[in-house]
């Protein structure tokens, strides 16, 4: 069977079709698009703490270089496979463009569950695959960064390999590191606070008041934590948040520092956290609420229960997170959704900053990094409202149309490779 032949790459081609057909893509360039221009499956035996060998499996997947070095997280989960990382750095693509950043998209994974692995078995796998995807990566090349499953350590694991390699410290070579080795301020929260500053443009945009706005989130890792956060400090009420164990509501709003501090200093459960009433992620879901955040995995929204979602505005904080069914469903019940590649994407364009101090050896202060980011995830909201009206198209189409757009134009003006 075709590795590539999964699920989520159908799921990414069918989008990347219905929106190549609208705009009516050259059929040369299609074809070209809809497979990555190289992937990598990598062995990784790794030397457990009792003495036996383990051999992992890992990809890189680099899907274009069109339009600069390809760009994307590493995810450490049980069930990464190849078709699931060849659609992810299909929508990093069009992410990056989308924002205008000089990125094509990127991904890789490991399929291992990194809950089960010592501090000492967790190094030496990423030691290895590092040193396994070391052809392909580098600061003119492919720059990796943290997602799903992997951290700013495992960032600084992968820098470190890399460097041994080539004899000296090369901090532009992934993104999402320690501050200590040439992170960036304002990286951790990057992509909750870019996921914020879209929907209150959307808020903005529909004439909502943010006094009355209450917002439920399903995922409270990186992403969905530091929304929460950052929609609760911009004065909305966050009445539910969950992670994989189910989650808690609470109408009047949810005390979300306390909520952080009991949940990553102590360790408790989600769910039984006395700050709310315990409910499940599929009745956050359909909690009656005016944004609605996915931060979790993909395909959460689905023909069989996006006519039960009570939100007007979904802000997609996963990647692919509504399937094609859903978004039909959606579009009629009149949800304004902001979609993936342009509401997460400030952990991208925040990625993008710090490649850059990390390039020119200078830093910036953290208000100038937040600054920068607003400015350039709601100019590309902007944009794609404008050519959603001006197509009469949904907000996902404009925004796919539009990355396409500039990775085709890209394609055109450099001409093909004999």
């Amino acid at each position: 069977m075709n590795e590539l032949d999964t699920h989520t790459f159908r799921f990414a081609v069918a989008q990347f079709n219905e929106a190549a057909e609208a705009m009516h893509l050259d059929g040369n360039l299609r074809e070209r698009l809809k497979l990555p221009q190289r992937s990598l499956i990598v062995s990784i035996p790794v030397k457990m703490d009792d003495g036996h060998v383990e051999v992992f499996t890992g990809y890189r997947v680099q899907h274009d270089s069109a339009r600069g070095p390809s760009k994307g997280g590493i995810r450490y989960h049980p069930h990464v496979n190849l078709g699931e990382v060849a659609a992810l750095a299909m929508w990093m693509t069009w992410k990056c463009a989308l924002a205008d950043l000089p990125y094509g998209g990127a991904k890789g994974g490991v399929k291992v569950d990194p809950k089960k692995l010592s501090r000492g078995e967790l190094q030496r796998l990423t030691r290895r695959y590092a040193a396994e995807i070391f052809p392909l990566i580098g600061p003119d090349k492919d720059v990796p960064a943290p997602d799903v499953g992997t951290d700013q350590q495992v960032m600084a694991w992968i820098m470190d390999t890399y460097s041994q390699q080539v004899g000296y410290a090369v901090q532009g070579v992934v993104t999402g590191k320690p501050l200590s080795i040439g992170g960036s301020l304002g990286r951790e929260d990057a992509t909750g606070r870019g996921v914020v500053y879209v929907t209150l443009e959307a808020l903005r945009h529909l004439k909502l008041d943010m006094a009355d706005t209450t917002v439920a989130i399903q995922g409270f890792g990186n992403v969905g934590s530091h929304t929460a956060l950052i929609m609760q400090q911009a004065g909305a009420r966050v009445i539910a948040v969950s992670d994989e164990s189910g989650g808690l509501y609470n109408s009047k709003g949810l005390d979300i520092p306390e909520l952080l501090r009991r949940y990553r200093e102590h360790r408790e459960p989600l769910r039984e956290i006395k700050l709310g009433e315990p409910i499940t992620n599929e009745e956050l879901l359909q909690l009656d609420c005016t944004v609605l955040v996915p931060a979790a995995l993909s395909e959460q929204i689905t023909g069989a229960n996006a006519s039960k979602l009570r939100c007007r505005i979904l802000a997609e904080g996963a990647n692919g997170p509504t399937t094609l069914e859903a978004d039909r469903i959606l579009t009629e019940k009149g949800v304004f959704i902001i979609p993936d590649i342009l509401a997460n994407s400030g952990g991208v364009i925040v990625s993008y900053f710090e490649w850059v101090q990390d390039v020119q050896r200078f830093f910036w202060k953290a208000k100038d990094i937040q600054d920068r980011l607003q400015d350039i995830i709601t100019s590309a909201f902007h944009r794609t409202l404008h050519f959603s009206v001006e197509k009469h198209t949904t907000m996902r189409m404009a925004a796919l149309m539009s990355g396409i757009d500039k990775v085709a134009q890209a394609h055109l003006q450099r001409g093909l490779y004999p």
